[in-house]
């Protein structure tokens, strides 16, 4: 059995990734994650790996992107306004097909912002971020022995589909200490090889990747491969929680530190007998629009929770397609909704609609 160790979510998501394989590290400092490249600057010569702060989260991601076109595991965090400066590489990325896991951390914002943890960089992550026809697979843990069991399934996924996959994390989750236990140590050495990566032509056919094609008509067919791919993810890789959603007339929509907040007040209302339930997309994209909709018939009505001013409202509404009344609730700049504001939102709701 393996051993429990009490652990900050910011300290174990590093320990996961090193568990998971990879050996290389490359970021710059920003609150609310510097815990991350601390622990790995730490930790990864004792394995044998490489830490790396690059002069800036730009510099950062494009080394990033030459390690995973040598076809070895390869991670970074940063939070929002770092990953903003990322995007431009995450789309020479996602067009290059080659395996790559980041972490994005959510501070408020926009702009600047501030270090309290938000939910607002769902559009970023979900709706591409960058330019271009692509998507990142996007995950998001809601406790840190969540993270550290996501991790490794992270990078399957990104390995699997030779996409780009992101950790979406707040600013609660990389701060918490929790008790976590690791049930996994990949050896690098024991990874499937990759035989498209440029690790020098000897005794083959050379590789060549490449991140555009100056000819509309071979842009256009890379962009529709891209897509057959996307189209293998949504079908495959969908991610849910849910919470006491068989008789549940109630629905709440929540993820990350949301969904775990709504637990509670779940709880507390069936206390009082009412039939209340959660539902909590793991995969932000590929969204399990199809799984929440199956809950329409039997609910009077959704409430869909953020640290947002609504960002995955669009696809709770996309979900439910109208067919019930479907209400928001939501912090933003980085306060965190409490168990009482979302009760007292929710009991009023009831009342108005029955």
């Amino acid at each position: 059995m393996s051993e429990r160790v009490f652990m900050k979510g910011a300290e174990a998501l590093a320990e996961a990734v090193i568990r998971s394989g990879c050996r290389f590290f490359y970021g710059y400092p920003i609150t609310p994650q510097n815990e991350t490249p601390e622990y790995f600057a730490r930790k990864l010569p004792l394995v044998g790996g490489l830490y790396l702060q690059a002069e800036s989260e730009v510099a950062a991601i494009n080394m990033v992107y030459g390690t995973a076109c040598a076809g070895k595991r390869v991670f970074t965090s940063t939070s929002s306004p770092g990953f903003s400066l990322m995007q431009e590489g995450i789309s020479y990325i996602a067009c290059s097909n080659v395996p790559v896991v980041v972490a994005n951390v959510v501070r408020g914002g926009p702009g600047l912002g501030g270090i309290s943890p938000a939910q607002s960089d769902y559009f970023q992550a979900t709706k591409g971020g960058g330019h271009g026809d692509y998507k990142v697979v996007v995950i998001a843990p809601s406790s840190v022995q969540e993270i550290v069991d996501l991790v490794p399934k992270a990078f399957e996924i990104a390995d699997k589909y030779r996409t780009v996959v992101e950790l979406l994390l707040d600013g609660v989750l990389g701060q918490m200490m929790e008790a976590v236990e690791f049930n996994y140590d990949i050896d690098p050495n024991s990874l499937p090889e990759k035989p498209w990566a440029l690790t020098g032509a000897k005794g083959r056919k050379k590789n060549t990747i490449v991140s555009f094609n100056l000819d509309p008509e071979k842009l256009e067919q890379m962009n529709l491969e891209l897509k057959k791919k996307y189209d293998e993810i949504e079908k495959n890789e969908k991610m849910w929680e849910e919470y006491k959603l068989i008789d549940a007339e109630y629905i709440f929509v929540a993820y990350g530190t949301v969904g775990r907040i709504i637990k509670t007040v779940v709880d507390e209302e069936r206390e009082k007998g009412i039939k209340v339930g959660l539902f909590r997309p793991i995969t932000l994209w590929p969204f399990p629009y199809e799984e929440l909709r199956k809950f329409v018939d039997q609910a009077k009505f959704f409430i869909n929770v953020e640290m947002s001013l609504g960002q995955m409202l669009e696809d709770t509404r996309l979900s439910i397609l109208d067919r019930k009344p479907t209400f928001f609730y939501g912090r933003t700049g980085g306060v965190v909704p409490t168990t009482v504001e979302i009760k007292e939102f929710f009991e009023k709701k009831m009342k108005e609609v029955g």
